[in-house]
């Protein structure tokens, strides 16, 4: 009997990566990791995602294009998949990384639960969660017909877990009650999804735990001391995780939520 080798299981030539978000700090990760395997790649996101896109392809030597996009707005989200096939000629993976986060500067978001407010609420959900229904409600008949369709949703251990607000005192960072609704919302939603559309696509997500991003030493003190590999994560520490669903090293995961959070959730 003969079998893929992993060299041939992780490459991904010839295959095109849309990446919402992809102006960020996760989706440059992602971007970065699926232009290695040799995917081409699409970065959308609401910031200029022009100077990551060009970074990329000329680091790795693949194509790759930037979106502007106000994932807000429906029909900018439904219309990304179709935009990509006509920069990039097709479309094979999804990976939904756009998100308002903990330190996005929206009013009446990272403040205590009774003063946040129902905007931000909403406003938050429509990128963190119906965004992403719309842009793969639109991409799932392309990635039916790739053949190696794949969706990777990137979560979040506060998705899993309740926070624990001891982490934040004396700092002005906060833990929105949207953030954790719309991550939650994204593990659920993968399964779902996994079901619906197997067998063409598979469908999975990344819950990462924190990112060290120039927080509070105070902050980053007490959250280390509760992590088992003691250290916050990187960027880096994603890449391995998306270009594992990404790809056909995945071949037999459906439904999948891959926590890469150094122990967090394991206590």
């Amino acid at each position: 009997m003969t079998t893929d080798r992993l060299q041939q299981m992780m490459d991904m030539s010839g295959r095109v990566a849309l990446i919402t978000g992809g102006a960020g700090h996760v989706g440059r990760a992602a971007a970065a990791a699926l232009a290695e395997l040799g995917a081409d790649v699409a970065l959308a996101d609401l910031a200029d995602a022009r100077p990551a896109a060009e970074a990329v392809a000329d680091e790795f030597g693949v194509r790759a294009c930037a979106l502007d996009v106000d994932l807000a707005d429906d029909t900018a989200a439904r219309d990304l998949p179709a935009r990509t096939v006509d920069e990039l000629g097709r479309l094979d993976v999804v990976v939904a990384a756009a998100a308002f986060v903990g330190t996005s500067a929206l009013e009446g978001w990272a403040v205590p639960f009774e003063e946040q407010d129902p905007w931000s609420w909403r406003a938050a959900l429509d990128v963190n969660l119906t965004s992403v229904f719309l842009t793969i409600q639109a991409a799932a008949p392309l990635l039916k017909d790739s053949g190696n369709g794949s969706i990777v949703m990137v979560s979040s251990i506060y998705g899993m877990v309740g926070p624990d607000l001891r982490l934040y005192d004396g700092t002005n960072m906060g833990s929105p009650a949207a953030y954790a609704a719309g991550k939650g919302g994204l593990i659920q939603f993968t399964r779902w999804l996994a079901t619906v559309l197997a067998p063409d696509v598979r469908v999975n997500a990344v819950s990462p735990g924190g990112l060290l991003r120039d927080q509070p030493p105070e902050f980053v003190h007490r959250y280390v001391d509760r992590v088992p590999l003691g250290r916050m994560g990187a960027e880096d520490d994603i890449k391995g995780a998306i270009a594992f669903l990404a790809s056909d090293l995945s071949a037999y995961v459906t439904g999948h939520n891959l926590v890469v959070d150094g122990g967090w959730t394991a206590w």
